[in-house]
């Protein structure tokens, strides 16, 4: 799919040696499965928008909106080029906000599961709790997708990976989003059955 690697790896292939083998075919394209990118401007154009999503989410698309033309191209360049100090130099201001908020307006996320044909859940989902606590990974999969925690007497039936990592379910969502989202600027968790060896 078009999903980015890692994401796919967490969600298929976490606990394989080798994730999987790679077969190319060059007709028969499955267009009910995969994004056509004909072009690289396509592809370009796809994270982009991924990005201005985020940005709505995170700040009412005022960030991404207020930078140049210039910006944005120097974000695709730098991920394209794998040069993170190009990237970061831009996408650091969309990972910013005003001290007093204690965070983004909400969190982008989506999550995956292997056991659902649904592609992904995303919803509205503020970092900071109305009394001013802040939300935690745990907090959020209680909220849109509680099947993912284990009951507080019951076994572990799931684990929760971001970037090949299970956090802990303290974690505040915020420091999540901040330190573990995709080059889009989403935070991509994957829920997995618990590994049986």
């Amino acid at each position: 799919t078009h999903y980015p690697i890692g994401l796919l790896f967490d969600l298929l292939a976490s606990s394989s040696a080798l994730p999987w083998n790679i077969t190319v075919h060059f007709k028969s394209f499955p267009e009910k499965d995969l994004l056509h990118c004909p072009s690289k401007d396509v592809i370009e154009a796809h994270f982009m928008s991924c990005m201005k999503e985020a940005d709505a989410l995170k700040h009412k698309s005022q960030v991404i909106n207020e930078m140049q033309k210039k910006d944005h191209k120097q974000l695709w360049m730098g991920l394209q080029n794998d040069r993170f100090d190009q990237f970061w130099a831009i996408n650091r201001k969309l990972m910013e906000y005003p001290a007093e908020d204690n965070g983004f307006r909400y969190i982008p996320f989506r999550i995956y599961q292997t056991t659902t044909e649904r592609p992904f859940i995303q919803k509205l989902f503020r970092p900071v709790a109305a009394d001013g606590q802040l939300h935690t990974l745990g907090d959020l999969l209680k909220e849109v997708c509680p099947s993912a925690i284990a009951p507080e007497d019951g076994e572990k039936k799931n684990q929760v990976m971001i970037h090949g990592i299970e956090p802990m379910l303290e974690t505040p969502l915020q420091w999540l989003s901040e330190h573990l989202s995709y080059p889009d600027n989403f935070l991509h968790i994957s829920i997995i059955p618990q590994p049986t060896d």
